[in-house]
């Protein structure tokens, strides 16, 4: 039997991997025809211009060169290597991953990513400090301390950037990891997630937490949820600001993933609030800490208070899927900034649909990222009257898509894929942030989750 898994489990990762190779190849034609359609216009034009001007003077002398046969190629024309790395996207794609705020965040947030001198290929912030959430502005009433400013900062060298940074802002760092140095730093980030987080530190006279992880290491994350540490807080409203090409575009399938993997759990109709708290909860159902250090009522806090942002992130995605029945108003990209807490209600109780037969669950299934569908074939492989997958591969889809249980199922594998990544993540916080500094973010998490237990609600 365990041979019989395992052989599952290989065919799983094959086609997964397939399966998102083909994603990715789509993507890069499409950016290619772009890119041809105004090299081709551009050459036109040059040509034009070049038969309008004047001759050179009969006098000046020309420099003959030499010609090499074959000709050498160009050394500004990359090889496929490069363009794998820097992929080429057309001007208008991932436009729903760039959501607005208000020209003071944004300022603010462009200034204390200016101050790093270390090079950073792609920034975004995230959290409470940076998109509103139900709770806080009791906590603003009451004149106590806000969210800090979170930022993830991806970046192509870790050792390197540890090292320039170290140099720049040792306060950011416990006295051991100075005494160590840069690279006992990118060692401790290479562990679980491959994050390493500097919290509690000033700049520009604002309280921020910043994260640094390997743009390789993130982009791995986004296309396979090998851990969901990042791949989960990207499920949710972000702003960027430093963007990459390549970030953008396996972003862009992580959202897909995120979107296909609620609609599997969710039944034929469901509200908008429904879907967005489920993919919210991705990320959170699976981390320990919301047992004991987080707010009990964080994902509905979150989408109540982001709902425009989240139907702007996912709307085009979703109504682009075949079998879902999409409002067709208000449009995803004329969503305003700031909506009245009525106008979020009415946009979260919106009526979706979907078509749940087991042709179109298994549709999905095929779509979900390769750590996913691993766990899920591993899971079915034991199960009685499931066909293998390595004889007939749609039959297995379609199988798994009429079972009942396969929404709790789901959630349980994907739970497992973030319970671990979390744990190890939450323990390296005492070597990154030193014992003082996670004393006092534990206890303040702590505080959250207590004040929103029912027992504080009852004593209040």
């Amino acid at each position: 039997m365990f041979s019989s898994s395992s052989a599952v489990v290989n065919v799983a990762r094959q086609s997964s991997a397939r399966a998102q190779r083909q994603l990715l190849r789509s993507f890069a034609i499409a950016a290619e025809h772009t890119d041809s359609s105004t090299s081709s216009s551009s050459s036109g034009s040059s040509t034009s211009s070049s038969t309008d001007s004047s001759p050179p003077p009969t006098g000046s002398r020309q420099r003959t060169r030499i010609q090499f046969n074959p000709s050498p190629r160009s050394s500004s024309q990359p090889n496929r290597s490069q363009l794998a790395q820097h992929p080429h996207l057309p001007p208008h794609f991932g436009q729903n991953q760039l959501l607005a705020v208000s020209d003071s965040t944004r300022a603010l947030l462009e200034s204390i990513v200016g101050q790093f001198r270390a090079p950073i290929r792609y920034a975004y912030a995230y959290g409470s400090g940076v998109f509103t959430q139900d709770g806080y502005a009791d906590v603003a009433a009451k004149g106590e301390e806000g969210p800090m400013l979170d930022f993830i900062f991806a970046v192509r060298h870790p050792g390197h950037w540890h090292s320039i940074n170290m140099n720049q802002f040792p306060s950011h760092y416990p006295l051991h990891a100075r005494m160590l140095g840069s690279d006992f730093v990118s060692r401790v980030q290479d562990v679980g997630p491959g994050v390493w987080f500097n919290t509690y530190v000033r700049v520009n006279n604002v309280t921020i937490k910043y994260g640094v992880v390997s743009i390789d290491s993130l982009c791995h994350d986004l296309l396979t949820w090998s851990n969901l540490y990042l791949a989960g807080r990207m499920h949710k409203p972000l702003r960027i600001i430093k963007d990459d090409a390549r970030v953008r575009l396996t972003q862009q399938v992580n959202l897909a993933f995120a979107l296909r993997a609620a609609l599997l759990t969710l039944p034929s109709r469901f509200t908008a609030q429904d879907l967005f708290e489920r993919i919210t909860g991705i990320s959170y159902e699976g981390d320990p800490r919301m047992y004991i250090a987080e707010n009990r009522g964080k994902i509905g806090n979150i989408v109540r208070g982001q709902g425009g942002l989240f139907w702007e992130l996912y709307g085009r995605l979703a109504a682009g899927m075949p079998g879902v029945h999409w409002p067709s108003s208000p449009n995803p990209s004329r969503i305003p900034r700031d909506m009245s807490r009525e106008a979020t209600e009415h946009l979260l109780a919106s009526v979706i649909e979907q078509d749940v037969s087991p042709i179109a669950r298994a549709a999905h299934l095929r779509k979900l990222p390769v750590t996913l569908t691993t766990r899920l074939s591993r899971h079915y492989a034991l199960q009685p009257g499931i066909p293998g997958r390595e004889a007939d591969e749609n039959a297995f889809w379609i199988r798994i898509g009429g079972d009942e249980a396969l929404s709790n199922v789901l959630r349980k594998e994907m739970r497992g894929i973030v319970r671990w990544p979390a744990l190890v993540q939450t323990a390296k916080g005492l070597v990154s942030a030193g014992l003082s500094k996670s004393v006092r973010y534990s206890t303040r998490k702590i505080g959250k989750w207590w004040s929103s237990s029912p027992s504080s609600d009852n004593k209040a």
